[in-house]
């Protein structure tokens, strides 16, 4: 059995969902399937405004919700066609969709209206709104698929899928989930077609909740592995995981086969067809997880799995972070003092900031450490705060923020005890006029990650496809 995940490109319209059906029931003559949609592409960002326009106090949310309606009308009017041999069965589930969307846009409209009297949009609240643009596209991908004969049945994946309050990225009770699914898709055994609503939960009480952006991987992962599926597959718009980014890299080729270390840190630094949680429940059960392309169902695309083949090269991608700060604590004072380091990492713990890289010099005279940009501020203000005695006293001299930077990383279980990785690298770079400001290895040596300037981005991913992947000696 195999759970196929569908992102938002994949299913952005009539056109697209009819190609994404005919990929399913191909698989569906070998095997059982069930299925993971998310919204049309781009609506969850149309809800997302629609919450904060609404909080705002701006009327003109109405006018965003009136866009998505258009939008499903479209697709169920390109769906739903009569075909002309006398079959109603099209306009029997037109009519029945229709009624489930009526339904929705109902309700989205109520809960932004109440947004917009009270100006306030709580975490709860986004996930509520945000929930819509799942709910909307699997009951018009199960009535789809059901008018051309292929017996398919919605899932509402928040009546299995139980999470905490962390509304946002809610964290998964797996004894409870795993046990719905499985009562759940036991009594519907002989109903065909699973169609589940990608990213999100809810809680105990029934409250609505979502896993995060780009959570449909990780919604398939948890159905893939709670059902024992023999694989996952992530159906995107591109051909696999690549070497690199392909708009900076057009060299870059699609990597074949990756380990699951290898798969988490290339998902870390930045690989965009693979959510950092995807692959969790996955790992546990040891099921593999394919990277495929819908607009090329043919191609192979990247399979992810513990068993994957050792690898000869000595590095298997190029990622990166863009968009970092790094924030730099200097002063004579920490040299041998204990308790230092302690405080830096309790102060950002308190600014609840997500720190990306961390390097220290061996003099102990410095400390460094790499964030998203947008909380450089709040992390600074933190440490300023919980510092102030050592910098009054002089023990530290300053607390420097450096804005602009991008983290880049070179990924692979070949990196480790070979020797001459590193100054390949860095004489790339070298050559290229790119300054290093900051390193960091990892003792498993599966990757070495440096920042730089976010304007050496692109001749630092070509000169280091260049060296490793073009030269013939990776």
């Amino acid at each position: 059995m195999k759970i196929m995940k569908f992102g938002g490109t994949s299913v952005k319209d009539a056109g697209r969902i009819r190609g994404m059906v005919d990929i399913v029931a191909q698989a569906a003559d070998r095997y059982p399937v069930h299925i993971v949609c998310s919204a049309m592409k781009g609506i969850t960002d149309d809800l997302i405004r629609i919450a904060r326009m609404a909080e705002d106090g701006d009327g003109g949310y109405k006018q965003i919700i009136e866009e998505i309606w258009t939008r499903q009308l479209d697709a169920v009017d390109d769906l739903f066609e009569p075909d002309g041999l006398g079959d109603d069965a099209p306009r029997r589930y037109r009519e029945g969709v229709m009624s489930q969307l009526q339904g929705l846009l109902k309700e989205l409209r109520e809960i932004s209206h109440g947004v917009f009297l009270v100006r306030e949009c709580s975490p709860r609240s986004l996930d509520l709104v945000m929930s819509f643009g799942e709910r909307m596209n699997n009951s018009l991908i199960a009535a789809y698929m059901n008018s051309i004969g292929i017996p398919a049945f919605f899932v509402d994946a928040r009546q299995l899928v139980k999470t905490d309050t962390s509304y946002g990225r809610g964290e998964v009770n797996f004894a409870k989930t795993n046990d719905n699914i499985r009562r759940f898709f036991n009594q519907h055994e002989d109903d065909g077609i699973g169609v589940i609503t990608g990213f999100v939960a809810s809680t105990d009480k029934g409250i609505t909740t979502t896993l995060g952006r780009n959570g449909s991987d990780y919604s398939a992962s948890i159905f893939g592995a709670a059902l024992g599926a023999s694989d996952i597959e992530i159906w995107t718009d591109v051909d696999g995981v690549l070497e690199a980014d392909p708009r900076v890299v057009p060299e870059a080729a699609v990597i074949d086969d990756l380990g699951i270390d290898e798969a988490m840190e290339m998902s870390y630094f930045g690989a965009e067809v693979l959510h950092p949680y995807t692959m969790l429940p996955a790992v546990e059960t040891g099921i593999p997880i394919w990277i495929k392309n819908t607009m090329n169902p043919s191609v192979r695309g990247t399979r992810i799995g513990g068993d994957a083949p050792q690898r000869e090269a000595s590095i298997t991608g190029i990622a990166s972070i863009p968009r970092v700060a790094m924030i730099n604590v200097v002063g004579g004072g920490m040299v041998g003092a204990r308790g230092i380091a302690s405080k830096i990492f309790l102060a950002l713990a308190r600014s609840e900031v997500n720190i990306i890289m961390i390097s220290q010099a061996s003099s102990e005279h410095s400390i460094c450490v790499v964030l998203r940009e947008d909380e450089a501020e709040t992390a600074e203000t933190c440490l300023r705060q919980d510092l102030a005695h050592e910098l009054r006293i002089r023990q530290l001299q300053t607390i420097q923020v450096i804005r602009g930077l991008e983290v880049v990383s070179i990924i692979g279980s070949g990196m480790r005890g070979r020797p001459g990785v590193s100054g390949r690298l860095f004489q790339s770079l070298g050559r290229k006029g790119i300054n290093v400001q900051a390193i960091a290895q990892g003792s498993s040596e599966m990757n070495i990650s440096f920042v730089i300037s976010s304007k050496d981005h692109n001749p630092a991913l070509q000169s280091i496809h260049q060296a490793f992947f073009q030269s013939g000696i990776n």
